[in-house]
């Protein structure tokens, strides 16, 4: 074999060796996903009354390289006393081998007492009261650097006096299959250099 064709091999056995692996790297494979993600949530007439009076809510989603996940709506403070509220869902995430990155959440939902006869508890004072806590699974599948889409979210949900931490208790709801894209909030200073 001549030298040419040698050099020729050599280059092209190289470039094989040089794709192989990038073209591995699919979804969640390359960790270029992790960062804060935002998308627009639900606008509900804040009072219930049909004032009109709306808030659009921001839900961010925090996706760290070590493997955990914080997830918050903005929405959850607005009028607690008055409707309940939700904390933060905190968890962590999981490249599967396929590229989709599995992600799994709690967090706990709160009534105000006002509500509580409803519930089953009687002569509490006026404050917030556990209604239950909810363990939440999500696939998504990595769209590109800036972009991930949920493809399917499953919840189980546990009463007060059950235990959140046993991944197989609580009542299983239904898989939601509608698809909701998160784009990434990318730093940028934008605002900074505008007139």
């Amino acid at each position: 074999m001549s030298k040419t064709k040698m050099t020729l091999l050599a280059l092209g056995v190289l470039l094989v060796c040089m794709v192989t692996p990038a073209l591995a790297d699919v979804g969640c494979k390359n960790g270029t996903f992790v960062g804060s993600y935002v998308r627009s949530g639900a606008n509900p007439d804040v009072w219930g009354d049909g004032s009109g009076v709306s808030h659009t809510n921001v839900i961010q989603l925090t996706l760290s390289s070590d493997g955990t996940v914080y997830e918050q709506q903005t929405g959850f403070p607005d009028i607690m006393l008055s409707s309940g509220t939700g904390t933060p869902s905190v968890g962590s995430w999981q490249c599967r081998a396929d590229g989709k990155l599995v992600v799994t959440v709690i967090l706990s939902v709160y009534v105000p007492t006002s509500d509580a006869a409803m519930h089953g508890f009687l002569n509490v004072p006026a404050d917030l009261l556990l209604l239950f806590h909810s363990r939440s699974t999500y696939l998504f599948s990595v769209t590109d650097d800036n972009t991930i889409t949920r493809i399917e979210a499953r919840s189980r949900r546990y009463a007060p006096a059950e235990d959140p931490t046993d991944p197989n208790g609580g009542t299983l709801g239904s898989l939601n299959i509608s698809t909701v894209a998160y784009k990434r909030l990318a730093a940028s200073d934008a605002d900074l250099l505008a007139p």
